[in-house]
């Protein structure tokens, strides 16, 4: 249970009712209050805190404004929503936050209305809010508010430049609130962050524009019918003072900024002033990642997402393990990856906004002109890879499995149908734990597989993973995806001399007479495990085959194992429609082969957040469940105990 400390303003908000009726002039110290909480709660249960910390001031003002949820606020990216769940009824809850069974770390209808929308990625917001308020005048709920909060980073998908498109011509009232803090995990790149950052020294001009139209119209000198004409006027002398176009105005969304991220009393006037506007409008305020808690402030990136630490004296709970452990495969890449760069010139990096997360920061420091962190935009990094592979570079593409679905028309469009050399590194392929279902990659293997010159592999240990990115390097390859898991390995001596992989080569890993167990990836150590219990309780003799190469499969051995055995298990950390064990299916089907086959993967519903180990305990993927689903299906019993398994 959460620790009940004594806040003097928190323990008593158990809805945004509650929050307005506290006065205007104490929200600073309701604020303090919120961010205490926070850090307290995150310190113990980690989860996402600098970005949190930043947007408390504008959180509280929010839903002092706001008639929620009523008013549709939507949240992006989802994970600088936690002061957003503890004002909404979530407090008493929130020690359970990323928790099994536990609140979600992102904004979710299925836990709360006051949860509009769903977000667990980022870019969304105002494409789905632009959405609600075009439905909003349709229905003509006219006293309907709606709100797009974009930041850490956000703005920088292409998906919002669309929304932002489509809004400056669709009849909407959309507020957008723009959270600039130059930072999504790591500072974000590119031209636009710079763009916001100029665009505050029109400050000035900005506040006497305000006061100016809401002048003219308590004087009926303007009005909303008219507002677009004296709004490009404006934008007119704008440019001229200022020798520098608005973005925002130049598409006829009005334009109120940038503003004071942290005084809650500022925010309050200017959302109170503006909210009624008709027309599209942008908010543009300046937060500071981590403000609030000193160690966070410093170090953005460290503090993103600490884990557990002592509040009191910032330092971090990091174990330091006796004995050597196996690394992180994130690492594995990065460290193998600059190895082979430095070997080979045409190796180049590209990650959306990941550098750290999937850790090409190691070639990043040693090579920075040939890492390009290209913000949160897989479908661009995509194709971005794809003109370097025109040329004759070789792109190393690193992108969370879940992150690349978004991508999945450039892969299609701009790779794979030229044939082009871009290797495509799946981090956090499988369950991720605490992130859950918007981050889960349990997709890829399905939705990579069907697509033409594609190769896929998927390494069951971290030597493995070295030897794949060794072989997707070599000359003609094509376009080559290496999916792999979040979390650490198996193998502490991971730097072994890399060789090249035989393409569409699996490889048996154990002999056996009565059962075959397919698998591809780590879930082979699951399956080890799985085996060995069988083996000692059951007495019968499996089999068991990493098959390495989803596409190419691996035939030669597909024929024998179709010729060998009567019962078939594949075991996947994917979905099991279109995935690795349908691949087995089909060509068991397509060469008259006809065993008994039983898939084990993800069913056909959305993974919720825990720990990987909950996770695939729950899913029967662990080495006792997948034993149980095993023996149940081939029908052994306690009788059976000693008897030797007929077919």
């Amino acid at each position: 249970m959460m620790e009940k400390k004594d806040y003097q303003y928190i323990n008593h908000i158990n809805s945004p009712i509650d929050l307005k009726a506290i006065s205007r002039n104490e929200l600073p110290a309701v604020c303090d209050d919120l961010r205490q909480f926070i850090i307290d709660e995150v310190s113990k249960n980690p989860g996402h805190l600098g970005s949190n910390l930043g947007v408390v001031e504008l959180t509280v003002a929010i839903h002092y404004v706001f008639d929620t949820p009523h008013d549709r606020i939507i949240w992006d990216v989802g994970h600088q929503a936690y002061g957003h769940k503890i004002l909404t009824g979530r407090r008493d809850q929130f020690y359970t936050n990323r928790q099994f069974k536990g609140l979600c770390g992102f904004p979710t209808p299925k836990e709360s209305e006051y949860d509009s929308f769903g977000v667990g990625h980022s870019s969304t917001s105002i494409s789905a809010a632009l959405g609600m308020s075009v439905a909003s005048l349709l229905k003509e709920e006219k006293n309907r508010n709606v709100v797009a909060v974009i930041g850490d980073g956000a703005m920088t998908g292409g998906l919002a430049f669309e929304g932002l498109n489509n809004a400056s011509v669709n009849k909407n009232n959309l507020l957008i609130i723009l959270n600039d803090n130059q930072m999504a995990i790591d500072p974000v790149q590119g031209g636009f962050t710079q763009y916001l950052v100029d665009i505050t020294t029109s400050r000035t001009y900005n506040k006497i524009r305000f006061r100016a139209a809401n002048l003219l119209k308590k004087m009926n000198i303007i009005t909303d019918n008219n507002i677009q004409r004296i709004t490009k006027f404006n934008n007119s002398v704008k440019a001229t003072l200022s020798n520098q176009n608005n973005i925002f105005e130049g598409m006829n969304i009005r334009y109120f900024g940038p503003v004071d991220g942290h005084d809650v009393d500022g925010l309050v006037r200017i959302m109170s002033e503006i909210k009624n506007f008709k027309g599209p409008k942008v908010l543009h305020v300046i937060t500071k990642k981590g403000k609030g808690y000193e160690p966070a402030e410093k170090s953005a990136t460290v503090w993103h997402a600490p884990g557990k630490f002592n509040v009191e004296t910032g330092e971090r709970n990091t174990c330091v393990p006796n004995n050597p452990t196996p690394p992180l495969f994130q690492d594995v890449f990065g460290k193998t990856l600059l190895k082979l760069a430095l070997s080979n010139e045409k190796i180049m990096g590209i990650t959306p906004a990941m550098p750290s997360g999937c850790s090409m920061t190691f070639m990043q420091q040693e090579l920075p002109d040939r890492v390009f962190d290209v913000g949160i935009a897989e479908g661009h990094a995509v194709t971005f890879s794809a003109g370097m592979a025109k040329e004759g570079l070789l792109p190393f593409c690193n992108i969370y499995s879940s992150f690349m679905q978004r991508a999945y028309d450039n892969v299609i469009h701009d790779v794979a149908l030229q044939n082009l050399n871009v290797v495509f590194c799946l981090d956090r392929a499988g369950i991720v734990g605490s992130d859950g279902a918007t981050h889960h990659g349990l997709f890829d293997l399905a939705y990579m597989r069907c697509i033409p010159n594609m190769t896929i592999a998927a390494p069951r240990n971290e030597i493995e993973l070295r030897n794949l990115m060794y072989t997707a390097q070599q000359p003609d390859m094509g376009p080559f995806v290496i999916r792999y898991p979040r979390g650490k390995g198996t193998i502490v001596d991971w730097r072994q001399p890399m060789r090249a992989l035989e393409i569409a080569k699996g490889e048996c890993l154990k002999e056996g007479e009565d059962l075959a167990i397919l698998t591809i990836g780590t879930m082979a150590t699951n399956a080890q495990k799985a085996i060995e219990q069988m083996e000692n309780e059951w007495e019968i003799s499996v089999a068991h085959y990493d098959i390495r190469f989803l596409k190419p499969i691996d035939e030669a051995m597909l024929h024998e194992i179709g010729k060998k055995f009567k019962q078939i298990v594949t075991i996947e950390d994917g979905v099991i429609q279109g995935g690795f064990g349908s691949a087995v299916l089909e060509f068991m089907s397509e060469h008259n082969y006809t065993p008994r086959l039983k898939r084990l993967g993800i069913p056909d519903s959305f993974v919720e957040h825990g720990t990987p180990e909950e996770l695939y305990n729950m899913l029967g993927l662990d080495a006792e469940g997948i034993a149980k689903s095993i023996t149940d299906w081939i029908g052994c019993s306690k009788n059976l105990k000693h008897e030797k398994l007929k077919v």
